[in-house]
């Protein structure tokens, strides 16, 4: 998003005292120029903002390849944006079902049933995309996702059903740094 100036409080939030420091805060629109870059060749993404790299993360997209088609469990190309966050404030390894958090924690132990499930587990948070191009308006409809997995061992290979696969701790640390309307971008 580009900046756009601020929000001036009315009158009366002046004169009652009622502006905090939150709603100024709040007020300001947002001057970060962030998204994120996924490249299937390398089965990476990339945090950047304006042009700088901030992170960059092993993913796992579709074993399928890429594609467009409801059904293929194909990961989609283009631009997207960021439809809508979920999970914030969920434990670490929280099972979302239907993107409801299910009370389950899968946990990073070879002894549980979850972590070793062959099952594509969507864990810890979600960040839905919305396709921004003809080809792939149907992205939010097709639920793809960006989210943590149970199988952080196929991280740089593609393994997943669509959606592109973080590890556990690298999705809740992209949730913390984007918004909701983060542009994505999704290259082969």
């Amino acid at each position: 998003m580009k900046f756009t100036g601020w929000r001036i409080p009315n009158a009366s939030e002046a004169l009652r005292g009622s502006l905090s420091v939150s709603k100024i805060a709040s007020s300001l629109v947002t001057m970060s120029n962030r998204k994120i870059v996924i490249e299937i060749s390398s089965q990476t993404a990339r945090l950047m903002e304006d042009g700088q790299l901030l992170e960059m993360y092993p993913i796992s997209s579709a074993a399928n390849g890429t594609g467009y088609e409801v059904g293929s469990h194909t990961t989609p190309l283009g631009r997207f944006k960021i439809y809508k966050k979920i999970g914030a404030g969920c434990e670490m390894g929280a099972v979302f079902k239907s993107r409801i958090p299910t009370g389950e924690v899968c946990t990073n132990n070879s002894r549980s049933p979850l972590w070793q499930s062959n099952e594509d587990l969507v864990l810890t948070r979600i960040l839905w995309l919305e396709g921004a191009d003809t080809k792939n308006s149907n992205t939010k409809e097709r639920y793809i996702y960006l989210h943590g997995t149970n199988q952080e061992h196929f991280l740089g290979q593609p393994a997943s059903h669509g959606c592109i696969r973080l590890s556990n701790i690298d999705i809740k640390r992209l949730f913390d740094q984007v918004d909701e309307g983060t542009e994505v971008i999704i290259l082969a």
